[in-house]
């Protein structure tokens, strides 16, 4: 890999390499605790972030690296100077950048003009650190023995279409393991990520099912869900008209029960009671949303160890 971008930009091989070199960095992080040294990861961030920050700021640390928080102080990339020129700047002092942007075309015009790596801590289109640590948990769970028992796994999204689901569908599809996208209708993903998706499931044997009717989703083995609301549309108006279409879609014990589901996923944080019940959230038999947070740090420090090695080779 010459930068970690987007999922569709992996192939089936590249993302089981990272689960399983992920999965080895959790048992074995001593062993890994010089790929970084010195060398220092720039930090982006236009979105206020927990878990990615701290992830990565940690997970850098534990290769043995340096990580420099830069927040908004010089405000949306592009607007004080050009992306190409932020770019270039870093690569002079940087080794790497990681970035958590509000538009994907900051991502892009990173990669394009930076002569170091560039990894996508969170864009409006993607989320791919997400969905690896969430793969990296499926593989935890469902495949201790074999990797290849991921393949069985099938996994389910409820909610609102947005970078999340986005990456998880595409992941899903990669690898090959059967996908359920359920959202209200109006708030599903474009119908560009959708025939992507669909195109990447038929080479891998996948099988991706895109519907609106909760009634329609079928017997899983893990439930995914998302805030409803996202960061910056919190208008009291439009947030009122939101947890009304999407009330039917909140994910339940009796849903999970319906569903014949044994885990419940969230990428955090959560608002609940809307999409998720306290109940359920809280339910250490069936919730690994801890589990998904710690693997942030342990994903990200495969995708960081791939670009700076050969350890997935």
């Amino acid at each position: 890999m010459a930068n970690f971008l987007a999922d569709d930009q992996l192939t089936k091989s590249e993302i089981i390499a990272l689960i399983t070199l992920a999965i080895e960095i959790k048992k074995n992080p001593a062993n890994f605790n010089q790929v970084l040294a010195g060398k220092s990861v720039a930090m982006i961030f236009e979105k206020p972030s927990l878990r990615t920050h701290v992830s990565f700021d940690m997970g850098i640390a534990k290769l043995g690296g340096h990580a420099l928080y830069l927040g908004q102080q010089n405000g949306k990339l592009g607007e004080r100077e050009r992306v190409s020129d932020y770019a270039k700047n870093l690569s002079c002092y940087a080794d790497a950048i990681v970035a958590r942007v509000f538009e994907n075309s900051a991502i892009e015009g990173l990669a394009q003009h930076a002569s170091v790596p560039v990894v996508n801590a969170l864009c409006d289109l993607y989320h791919p650190c997400q969905s690896l640590a969430d793969f990296v948990t499926l593989a935890e769970i469902f495949a201790k023995d074999n990797i290849a028992d991921l393949a069985k796994v099938k996994l389910a999204y409820i909610g609102d279409g947005n970078n999340v689901s986005n990456s998880l569908m595409l992941m899903a599809a990669l690898v090959g393991v059967d996908f359920t996208l359920v959202c209200p209708e109006g708030y599903g993903p474009s119908q560009a990520m959708l025939e992507k998706t669909q195109a990447l499931a038929q080479v891998s044997g996948a099988k991706f099912t895109f519907t609106t009717d909760i009634n329609q989703l079928g017997q899983q083995d893990a439930i995914y869900t998302d805030t409803w609301v996202s960061m910056g549309d919190e208008d009291p108006s439009k947030k009122a008209t939101i947890l009304k279409v999407f009330a039917p879609y909140q994910v339940n014990h009796a849903l999970m029960e319906k569903a014949n589901a044994s885990v419940v996923m969230h990428c955090q944080p959560a608002h609940l009671e809307e999409e998720i019940t306290t109940a359920l959230f809280d339910d250490e038999e069936k919730s690994v949303v801890f589990q998904e947070a710690e693997n942030r740090m342990w994903a990200q420090c495969a995708v960081l160890t791939s670009l700076f090695s050969d350890y997935s080779n």
